[in-house]
Formats: C-alpha cells, sequence, structure tokens
C-alpha cells in the first residue's frame, strides 16, 4: 500500500477515535503529498518510495525547528502539539539508525573514500547522505562526520 492509501486508511480511523493529534499530523501528511503530486514537473502520478520518506523527513524536521522555538520560549501547550506530531509523522518513517549503527556506517563510508582529514567532508558527505538517506537525518551524519574526521 502507497503512503497516500496509508494515510487515508490511518485519516478514517483518527476522524472516528476523535485523535486530534493523529488528525493534524495526517492531514498535514496528506496536504504535503498532494502538493508534492501537483507541483510543476512532478508528472502527477505517484511518488517514489524515495520522494516519500524526503517528504516525511521534512514535515519532521519542519516540527522538531518549530519544537525547539516553542521551548525556547516557554510554549509548552505549544511544544507539546509538535512532539504529539513528531510521534505521528514518524510512524510512517523506516526505523532509524541508532548512534552506534550510524558511527559503523560512516566510518565504514571514510574507509571507503579514503578520507582522512576534516577537509574530506565534502566527500564523505555525498557518499553519506545517498547511504543513509531515510535512515538518519543530515543533522546527526554531518555531526558524527565531523566528529570522525576530527579524530
Amino acid at each position: 500500500m502507497s503512503l497516500e492509501q496509508t494515510v487515508n486508511t490511518d485519516l478514517k480511523a483518527a476522524m472516528l477515535a476523535r485523535d486530534e493529534a493523529a488528525l493534524r499530523s495526517l492531514r498535514a501528511i496528506k496536504a504535503a503529498i498532494l502538493l508534492a503530486k501537483t507541483a510543476e514537473g512532478a508528472g502527477g502520478g505517484d511518488l517514489t518510495q524515495d520522494a516519500e520518506i524526503k517528504l516525511l523527513q521534512k514535515l519532521v524536521k519542519q516540527r522538531k525547528d518549530s519544537l525547539e522555538i516553542f521551548q525556547q520560549q516557554n510554549r509548552e501547550d505549544l511544544a507539546k502539539k509538535e512532539q504529539e506530531e513528531i510521534a505521528v509523522i514518524e510512524k510512517f518513517l523506516p526505523k532509524q539508525m541508532s548512534e552506534e549503527e550510524l558511527k559503523a556506517a560512516v566510518s565504514a563510508i571514510i574507509a571507503s573514500v579514503g578520507a582522512s582529514s576534516p577537509a574530506d567532508m565534502g566527500k564523505v558527505m555525498g557518499v553519506a547522505s545517498k547511504q543513509l538517506a531515510g535512515k538518519a537525518d543530515g543533522k546527526s551524519i554531518s555531526a558524527m562526520v565531523k566528529e570522525l574526521l576530527s579524530k
């Protein structure tokens, strides 16, 4: 089943259960899917699995950024809503790598590329971003690459 079909099914269930957090999140996902499908150059067809993952990651990133801002401003009511939405959206993403798994994967990439100093970060990030897409967010990949190359 495609992401869109899954979201529609879950949306109906959330409506029946009167789950406000799930409704907000699922409606946001559905809107993002519709925007992506109707965007210029999208062809109007179904989204690929990679495109769906990128779309969901973008939604999670937006909410994490908002969450950070709300926490800085001591707006716990709004922060709670963002956390609820993040939890719902992350259900549709593949399982994220743990820090140990990420460290092992990045170490292997560094070895295969032959990087040895922080100046090689661009080479490593290019490969790492492609290989680890959907399994880890770019911020954690970047931080791990920086940490391993600075040793």
